[in-house]
C-alpha cells in the first residue's frame, strides 16, 4: 500500500521527536502492509515551518536510516501545507513542495473554517498546473455543517483526501458520518492516515480499506488505492462526478 499522508519524519513537527521513533513508525508501518509512505510535515500551520529544501533533505536522511536498518519503506517528500493568501507565491519562490515532486499538493484548511477566499486560491493553483488536494476535510467543522462548501470546490477541480482513522470512528460517529457521506456522494479521491505516531494516532488503513471494501464494495478500495499509484506516478485519478451530501431533515431542523 501507498500511503500519502504521514507525519514520519523526526524533530520537525508533531510527529515523532527523534529518528528512533521514526523507524519505530517504518516498521509498524510494514507491518500495516505499507510499502511507501510520502513525508508531510506541517507547513505555515501558525506553529511550524518546513520548506522545500529541509523536507529534502530530511527525507533523504531518514531513507538512509530506514536502509541500514534494512526496512523496505520508501519514504517520498511532501508537504502538509495550512492556506494562507500567499501560497502561489511562495510555490514560484521554491519554498512549497508538492507531493513527491508531482503537480499534486496538499492544502489544510483550520479545523472549525473554511477561508473566504478559499475557493479562488484553489483556483489559482489550478491555473498554475498544480492539483489541489484538501486534506481531512471530513473534521473541519464548517464543511460539515456546509457541505454545499465542499462539493462546490470538488465541482470546480479540487481533490479531497480522507483519513483512515476517521473512517474507521476513531474521531467519533459524526466524523465517521461524514465520511462515508463524502465516498458516497464521490467527494473523495485518497485514503490516507494521516499517522503521526504509533500509539494515538497510528496508521489504521489497513482497517480503513476493509471499511471500504465492506460497505462501498472492492471496486470502491481498490479506486482509492490505485489513485494513491497514480499520485505518486503524476498520473490522472480516476474521479467520478461529485453529488451534494442530502441532509435529512430532523425535528423541522436542517
Amino acid at each position: 500500500m501507498i500511503d500519502i499522508h504521514c507525519h514520519i519524519l523526526p524533530g520537525v513537527d508533531d510527529g515523532p521527536e527523534t529518528i528512533e521513533e521514526s523507524v519505530i513508525m517504518a516498521r509498524e508501518a510494514i507491518n500495516e502492509g505499507i510499502n511507501t509512505i510520502i513525508a508531510t510535515p506541517h507547513h505555515r500551520n501558525n506553529k511550524y515551518i518546513n520548506t522545500k529544501n529541509s523536507i529534502l533533505a530530511n527525507v533523504k536522511e531518514l531513507n538512509d536510516q530506514l536502509i541500514k536498518e534494512n526496512i523496505p519503506l520508501k519514504i517520498l517528500p511532501g508537504q502538509e501545507v495550512r492556506i494562507f493568501g500567499e501560497v502561489l507565491d511562495e510555490y514560484r519562490n521554491g519554498e512549497i513542495l508538492t507531493l513527491s515532486q508531482t503537480k499534486y499538493i496538499f492544502i489544510e484548511f483550520p479545523t472549525s473554517s473554511v477561508p473566504r477566499y478559499a475557493e479562488k486560491l484553489l483556483y489559482l493553483l489550478q491555473t498554475e498546473g498544480l492539483i489541489p488536494i484538501i486534506v481531512h476535510p471530513e473534521r473541519n467543522k464548517e464543511l460539515m455543517e456546509k457541505p454545499l462548501i465542499l462539493y462546490n470546490l470538488v465541482k470546480n477541480g479540487a481533490l479531497t483526501q480522507v483519513t483512515a482513522a476517521s473512517l474507521a470512528g476513531y474521531f467519533g460517529k459524526s466524523i465517521k458520518k461524514f465520511s462515508e457521506q463524502m465516498i458516497e456522494n464521490n467527494l473523495t479521491h485518497f485514503i490516507a492516515s494521516d499517522a503521526h505516531n504509533t500509539h494515538n494516532r497510528s496508521f489504521k488503513l489497513r482497517e480503513a480499506y476493509e471499511i471500504v471494501e465492506a460497505n462501498f464494495g472492492i471496486e470502491y478500495k481498490y479506486l482509492f488505492m490505485e489513485n494513491s499509484e497514480a499520485l505518486i506516478e503524476n498520473e490522472l485519478i480516476t474521479k467520478e462526478v461529485p453529488e451534494q451530501i442530502k441532509r435529512k431533515k430532523i425535528l423541522g431542523i436542517f
